[in-house]
């Protein structure tokens, strides 16, 4: 059994414009992704059961720099730069596209990707473009359908089962659950899977010290 992280401990580590201002690659790295707009921020903040660790705007595209968070020893949370938003100027997306893609493409210890959508309009172009590189780097994703609240239940439970099986078609390690940040649906079932993400990182933090054990026998 997965042994359970006090996710209320986050806390924000620094902000970086790419790959190469980030701290040197150790432990295990979960990213989260989505279009602006999608509810990143607010989902982060509900899993870390803190009402401003990632500061939220009704401004779509407002994440523009890669943010790194820390959960617990060798455990981070890395919120990735918003995608797909009209209103910005192109060579600022441009820019925001190719620290993205060179945070995927390099980040060893990039371990999970968490992609949100929003659930009145999942699987758009560039959604299905990240999940697919996920699953041609073998990367476990976990979708979120956010914002569910916003439906009835049996039309959000006709959504998540429409995506489960257009899911399909990614191959791979591709899980699809429902969340709102705002009614706390799907909390639980994410913390559990990131503490099986996480897991191989707190067993290395957990075991003790060869040395003092060799030290201890002498």
């Amino acid at each position: 059994m997965n042994p359970s992280l006090n996710y209320r401990n986050t806390h924000f580590i620094t902000s970086a414009p790419d790959i190469r201002a980030l701290p040197h690659d150790t432990g295990i790295e979960i990213a989260f992704a989505g279009r602006s707009n999608a509810g990143k921020s607010s989902s982060i903040n509900r899993l870390c059961d803190q009402k401003s660790l990632v500061k939220t705007s009704k401004t779509p595209g407002r994440t523009q720099l890669i943010n790194l968070f820390k959960v617990d020893e060798g455990c981070h949370i890395v919120d990735l730069p918003g995608y797909g938003y009209a209103q910005v100027p192109l060579e600022m997306k441009l820019k925001w596209q190719k620290s993205l893609g060179e945070y995927l493409q390099k980040r060893n210890q990039l371990k999970g990707l968490v992609v949100l959508m929003d659930i009145r309009h999942p699987l758009k172009e560039l959604d299905q473009d990240l999940i697919f590189w996920a699953v041609d780097s073998n990367l476990p994703v976990l979708a979120l359908l956010t914002k569910c609240d916003k439906l009835k239940s049996g039309a959000r439970k006709a959504e998540l089962l429409k995506v489960r099986e257009a899911a399909k078609d990614f191959g791979g390690d591709v899980e699809v659950e429902l969340y709102s940040s705002l009614k706390g649906i799907g909390v639980d079932k994410l913390r559990k899977k990131l503490d099986g993400w996480y897991a191989p990182a707190l067993e290395i933090a957990q075991e003790p010290d060869l040395q003092d054990t060799e030290n201890d026998d002498a």
